[in-house]
């Protein structure tokens, strides 16, 4: 007995969904529970649909719009490994970093391991203004559910810690989860089928949000029986796009491969025929574009058919490579890569008539990456030196708020990768939000280097760009450093529409980077 007891601890397909008993009975009736469940609802997300406020329902379009950001949330509980993007491994997945631990001097060094890093000595931050101190979030509502920890723990490793950690809670009879409103509706749907192994929704945009929940308090099952519903539910490009985005941890990614496998092939049969759908496919994302030419059902001439379909989508780095490849065609690798390497070298203005014009927009159109594009001028003289530069829409920023971090593409110095990413971070001492950049190191094995490094915004009314930090820092593999709060104002001043910092709805970011010292290995 004590094995099976053992067993059921770390399976969590133990009975209900897997096929045993159903404890529906059991819900919420205080006959037949040892603890109270208190549900603290704060203010989220009050247009997302599947808040209390409508019910559940909305579109699979309005899912997408409105879960970016919490699915952010949710990812920043998980005990994940952080992994800094990578311009060689194009699957490397930024929106699973987990959240880095600064201290609370400026500028923050961010590294790997989970205790915090420390920033160059001597260079403190600009002071906290008491009067941006604001108060925390209001309780909106609370819900007293009875529970049965028994039940919950073998269905949940998160419940299953949480009533056996030795801390308080797990003495005490009632625990407490807070939620915001948006997660009320799946929380509960998610209680109830950890009892009755079913879901009364067929709804996609609720199972997709009972599907985050599921994963955020790690149901595998109800994750699996989720992906079983929207497999069998009429598939779209919408939904198989949105299919291939969830945002699962990687413990749990097994629960939802049927799910994303099924959109691939959705997406392979669909557009197999790759001419007949060229313009549609140009504003797919790269994760559906991947699905797309990964089939060996692809209908194309050739393989040269792809090539003319990638190239003007690859960076400047990659397209230096396609020049001095032997296997292909000279003249015409030269052709399409001086053409694509001018564009990149544009002037913004001329870049946007392109992508507006009905001739060239295909090639030139430029899509949501996952890293954000930069535009880089190095030096090699007097010391290795180059400058980034970084732009971000206001409808980019937003999105970043509360929590959420957004990557760029890698560029390079001395052999060396380097990527920035801004964030929308909380200040350790209030519950004040801001805006944070910071400048990352790919790991490359052993070595450091010594960067010497400015961030600068262009401002207006000038439209010149303003100098906001500078510092030294010695990087090694995986490690970054910036500033949690660039521009020393609170958030909502930042994303103000009379904010100093966007000019015609963009935000210029621009980074310089020199390496006065050579490489050493550490």
């Amino acid at each position: 007995m004590a094995g099976t007891a053992a067993e059921a601890e770390m399976d969590p397909d133990f009975s209900l969904g897997g096929g045993g008993p159903s404890f529906e009975f059991a819900f919420n009736s205080v006959n037949f529970s040892d603890r109270v469940l208190r549900i603290e609802v704060v203010p989220g997300d009050d247009d997302a649909p599947g808040s209390s406020a409508d019910g559940g329902g909305g579109s699979l379009a309005d899912w997408a719009r409105h879960r970016k950001r919490r699915r952010e949330e949710l990812l920043r509980e998980k005990d994940s490994e952080t992994v800094m993007p990578d311009q060689i491994n194009c699957r490397v997945e930024a929106e699973e970093c987990d959240a880095y631990e600064e201290n609370q001097e400026e500028p923050v060094a961010m590294m790997e391991e989970s205790p915090p890093s420390v920033g160059p000595d001597g260079d403190d931050g600009p002071s906290i203004d008491s009067s941006w101190i604001t108060v925390s979030t209001p309780v909106l509502r609370v819900k007293n559910i009875y529970i049965s920890s028994a039940i919950l723990a073998v269905k949940s490793p998160f419940f299953f810690k949480l009533f056996s950690n030795g801390m308080k809670e797990s003495d005490e009879r009632q625990a407490t989860l807070r939620i915001t409103d948006s997660e009320e509706n799946a929380l509960m749907g998610l209680l109830s089928f950890m009892y009755s192994g079913k879901l009364t929704t067929s709804d996609p945009s609720l199972l997709l949000d009972i599907l985050m929940a599921a994963d955020k308090f790690e149901v595998v099952s109800c994750m699996r029986h989720c992906c079983q519903l929207l497999t069998s539910l009429p598939m779209t490009t919408e939904s198989a796009l949105l299919y291939l985005d969830l945002p699962c941890s990687i413990s749990m990614a097994a629960a939802v491969q049927p799910l994303t496998d099924a959109a691939k092939e959705f997406l392979s049969n669909k557009y197999k025929d790759l001419t007949k759908f060229q313009d549609e496919v140009m504003n797919i994302p790269l994760a559906g574009i991947e699905a797309i030419l990964s089939s060996n059902d692809l209908q194309v001439a050739s393989e040269d058919a792809i090539y003319d379909f990638l190239i003007s989508h690859m960076t400047c780095r990659k397209l230096r490579k396609v020049l001095t490849c032997t296997d292909l065609d000279h003249e015409q690798a030269t052709k399409c890569v001086t053409e694509a390497l001018l564009y990149k070298a544009d002037a913004p203005h001329r870049q946007r008539a392109l992508a507006a014009d009905a001739t060239t927009c295909r090639k030139f159109a430029e899509r949501a990456y996952k890293y954000r594009p930069l535009k880089v001028v190095e030096f090699d003289r007097p010391y290795p030196q180059c400058i980034a530069y970084l732009d971000l829409k206001r409808e980019e920023c937003l999105r970043l708020y509360p929590s959420g971090r957004m990557y760029s593409q890698a560029f390079h110095l001395s052999g060396q990768g380097f990527f920035l990413s801004a964030h929308c971070n909380m200040e350790q001492q209030s519950t004040l939000y801001c805006f944070g950049l910071f400048l990352g190191m790919q790991e490359k094995g052993s070595l450091s280097v010594t960067v010497d490094y400015e961030f600068a915004a262009r401002t207006r009314p000038s439209g010149e760009f303003v100098s906001k930090y500078k510092g030294n820092y010695t990087f090694t593999g995986g490690k970054a450093v910036g500033y949690r709060n660039l521009f020393a104002i609170p958030w909502s001043t930042f994303v103000a529409d009379d904010s100093l910092f966007f000019i015609d709805g963009v935000l210029h970011l621009r980074a310089e980077l020199t390496i006065k010292q050579p490489s050493a290995s550490s």
